[in-house]
């Protein structure tokens, strides 16, 4: 778990690079067997959105840590991105809110970002 923790600091430096708004990281390790974080974060536009996805597909590339699969690129109004310990979710502001990620997997531990560099 402690690898997915530093691949999740890559990640929200990766996603803070291109200016993603409200990151949120959930802790699902205890209720789920897909991952161990979620990382969720949204931006203003289409170019932006698909940016973030690139920064975050780059930087984890350049460590080794290669994309399983992204699923929404083209649309750029949810962007998946597996990672395999770790989920990534890019949306656009409206499509945040109508899925509500946070509160579907309110079960899981919220982490402060933050939290990560202590």
């Amino acid at each position: 778990m402690e690898h997915s923790k530093d691949l999740c600091k890559k990640v929200i430096t990766a996603l803070e690079d291109k200016k993603a708004e409200d990151i949120s990281i959930i802790d699902i390790s205890d209720i789920s067997v897909l991952a161990d974080y979620f990382i969720i974060a949204n931006g203003s536009n289409r170019s932006q959105i698909q940016a973030m996805c690139d920064n975050v597909e780059e930087t984890l590339g350049r460590i080794g840590t290669p994309v399983r699969q992204i699923e929404g690129y083209d649309n750029a109004n949810w962007i998946l991105m597996d990672f395999g310990d770790i989920i990534v979710h890019i949306f656009d502001k409206e499509n945040r809110l109508f899925y509500d990620l946070e509160r579907i997997w309110s079960d899981g531990k919220k982490v402060n970002p933050p939290s990560f560099y202590e």
